[in-house]
């Protein structure tokens, strides 16, 4: 069978003559394909919200607590008061931890933790003491921040004891400039600090943190020992120095880092 002739394969090259083709235009969906498939996302939603709000799937059934070590299970869970039965999506969980830090003080930090499909967990950080404040025959605990934030009938094992000598003078009036000016707050954030830069062999020797005025602080140590330190500025320092000093000066009594450039120590 013969093919295509010269002329006819040119004729078939040559582009066709005429307007162009006008666009194919894409269909639109139907108004009723368009209907269906609003009331389907319609009743999505409405399903979606009634499981989490209406169903009993996703409901409050469990509440845990753990981080505690003073604190028992039974006083954090009925401080929570975690309403047990309740949608567990509209558990204020910011309302609880405001409860839990304000009826009990102990508490640092506490985190409200939604753990589905019927469990809040609570993981709880205690302050852990770092000086202890004497009154009466208890002993009120003071955190790294300075906060007193409970008093026990015990005294903490290894806790120095805090002693604001400040607040008194002799004659039993308010005494101190460092008082009118800082607040006993302030002078308790600092021997907060002082005791916070102790070195560690130093620290497990301290029986009592004393402070006098704002830059009179001194330690109280095992085998009747003391410590001159001054103020709480500088306390790497004067923690580098404190323990050269000792070990060069074994025998001593009294060590004075206030100036930590030009410490000193004395009695044998």
């Amino acid at each position: 069978m013969a093919g295509p002739t010269t002329a006819e394969r040119g004729e078939r090259q040559r582009p066709q003559s005429g307007p162009p083709r006008p666009p194919r235009l894409r269909r639109l969906p139907r108004p009723r394909t368009l209907l269906v498939l609003l009331v389907c996302v319609v009743l999505l939603a409405v399903g979606g919200v009634w499981v989490l709000y209406g169903s009993q799937w996703l409901r409050v059934e469990r509440v845990s607590a753990s981080g505690m070590r003073v604190l028992t299970d039974e006083q954090v869970l009925a401080a929570a008061d975690v309403p047990v039965g309740s949608p567990l999506i509209s558990i204020d969980t910011e309302a609880i931890e405001a409860r839990l830090r304000q009826k009990l003080p102990r508490i640092d930090s506490v985190d409200v933790i939604r753990s589905w499909p019927d469990e809040i967990g609570l993981k709880v950080k205690e302050r852990t003491p770092v000086l202890m404040v004497k009154k009466g025959g208890n002993f009120v605990e003071v955190d790294a921040k300075g906060v007193r934030y409970a008093t026990v009938s015990r005294a903490p094992k290894g806790v120095p004891e805090l002693k604001l000598t400040v607040l008194q003078s002799s004659s039993g009036t308010s005494q101190s400039a460092s008082l009118r000016r800082f607040g006993t707050g302030r002078l308790v954030r600092e021997a907060v600090r002082v005791a916070g830069a102790l070195p560690a062999a130093v620290a497990r020797e301290t029986r009592t943190v004393k402070v006098r005025s704002y830059d009179s602080i001194s330690l109280e140590l095992s085998g009747n020992r003391t410590v001159a330190w001054g103020s709480a500025e500088k306390g790497r320092a004067k923690a580098r120095t404190l323990t050269a000093l000792m070990k060069a000066a074994s025998e001593a009594r009294h060590f004075d880092v206030s100036v930590p450039t030009a410490p000193a120590s004395s009695g044998s």
